[in-house]
């Protein structure tokens, strides 16, 4: 986004075309003068060289270059502020090695549940554009794998790293990824304990 600090000066580049116009109607200055007015007159009506036009033309790009830093133009991003009402959510995604069945298919090739599960998330997360979604995945312990977040693209990155391997522990501790879940949604509650082995 493109703003000008002194927008007002950009009222000048009005004055270019008219300032060309006087150049190009008055002409070069005279090397030698003469008392015969024809010749004069002739001389005037002679055309211009090439190189005094560039010249005129260089000397118009600059002042348009000029008016332009003196309106103090400035590249930046804008910011805005949304108000919205949501609800907190925390997914809980088991990422044991049972989801790596293929049982499921995605597009008539066959997937694994995670791949699935992934696959349903990401379109769930486009119907709730005003709620703050985390997610916890989860096999022989939890993981914490976003926080409640309205970025859902940094969602979407979290989630498509998500994999079976992501958790080394074996087994299905599902007790242990709700208490992490429910820490995020109140602080205040205890955050999980590592199930023994």
């Amino acid at each position: 986004m493109i703003r000008f600090l002194n927008p007002e000066f950009l009222w000048l580049l009005a004055l270019l075309p008219l300032l060309a116009l006087w150049r190009g109607r008055k002409g070069r200055v005279a090397a030698v003068e003469y008392s015969n007015v024809e010749i004069a007159r002739a001389v005037a009506r002679e055309t211009r060289s090439r190189p005094v036009r560039w010249t005129t033309m260089l000397r118009l790009l600059v002042a348009a270059l000029l008016i332009f830093g003196l309106a103090r133009p400035q590249w930046g991003q804008g910011r805005s502020e949304v108000q919205a009402s949501g609800v907190d959510l925390m997914l809980a995604l088991d990422v044991s090695g049972s989801m790596e069945a293929l049982d499921f298919n995605l597009g008539n090739q066959p997937a694994s549940r995670v791949e699935v599960v992934k696959s349903v998330v990401a379109k769930f997360i486009e119907a709730r554009p005003n709620d703050r979604i985390g997610m916890v995945a989860f096999a022989g312990a939890p993981y914490l794998v976003s926080p409640l977040t309205l970025d859902y693209d940094a969602f979407r990155q979290s989630l498509e790293a998500l994999d079976t391997k992501i958790i080394p522990r074996g087994g299905t501790d599902i007790a242990s990824a709700s208490r992490s879940s429910a820490a995020c949604l109140i602080p205040s509650l205890p955050g999980p304990q590592p199930s023994p082995r």
